[in-house]
């Protein structure tokens, strides 16, 4: 599972870089301005993630981050950030455009087929696992730390990857209402997971500790 998860994912991510470059340059942009565009969405990010997370268990597992991504902390993490990739983007922006072609592979990809892949994998190795009721606020730190860095890069070029958080549209405060109300989204659908994961775990006996 893990192999065609990480097989996948290059793929998309690879194919929305070239797609990226490609319309900056219709554009009249520069190729630097392609990477800052592709760097700039939530999507993309995570999805990197994604490959990180099954890339490194199989190519170095014994390095920190192929040790690290094997923990069932990790991977409740990344199953949370790429199931909430998909939710939002089939909420929230699957509507407002309409994409064709090779635009439209890369889409389907990255928002649907690389987060079930992922969450499917969740499943398989979360079953009965009791991970800690707290672990969605640390998770949620990756979300919190991406709005920063969002509203930084938008200040600097003027221009957001996604108009619910478009400060110079919306304002700061209606844009910050608009975080929020999606981290709230984040943390119910991370706890959501939590729960679905415990299925089939055993009683807690005494000597039994809650995994990190």
């Amino acid at each position: 599972m893990l192999g065609l998860t990480a097989a996948v994912v290059f793929i998309a991510l690879a194919l929305q870089f070239y797609l990226s470059l490609r319309l900056a340059e219709a554009n009249g942009k520069t190729l630097g301005y392609g990477v800052v565009l592709y760097l700039g969405f939530f999507t993309i990010t995570t999805n990197f993630l994604v490959l990180f997370a099954s890339a490194s268990p199989l190519i170095a597992p014994a390095s920190s981050m192929g040790r690290f991504f094997v923990r069932p902390v990790a991977i409740g993490w990344v199953a949370a950030s790429i199931a909430f990739v998909s939710v939002a983007y089939f909420l929230l922006l699957r509507h407002v455009w309409k994409p064709q072609g090779l635009q439209l592979i890369a889409d389907v990809l990255l928002h649907y087929v690389v987060p079930l892949l992922y969450v499917l994998f969740s499943f398989i190795a979360l079953r009965g696992t009791r991970l800690r009721w707290a672990s969605p606020f640390r998770w949620s730190l990756y979300p919190l730390i991406y709005f920063v860095y969002a509203m930084i890069r938008g200040a600097m070029i003027n221009a957001y990857p996604y108009g619910f958080i478009d400060a110079s549209v919306l304002g700061y405060a209606t844009t910050l209402r608009n975080a929020v109300f999606l981290l709230i989204a984040f943390l119910v659908l991370a706890y959501l997971l939590i729960l679905l994961w415990r299925v089939g775990a055993k009683p807690i006996s005494q000597s039994d500790k809650t995994l990190l």
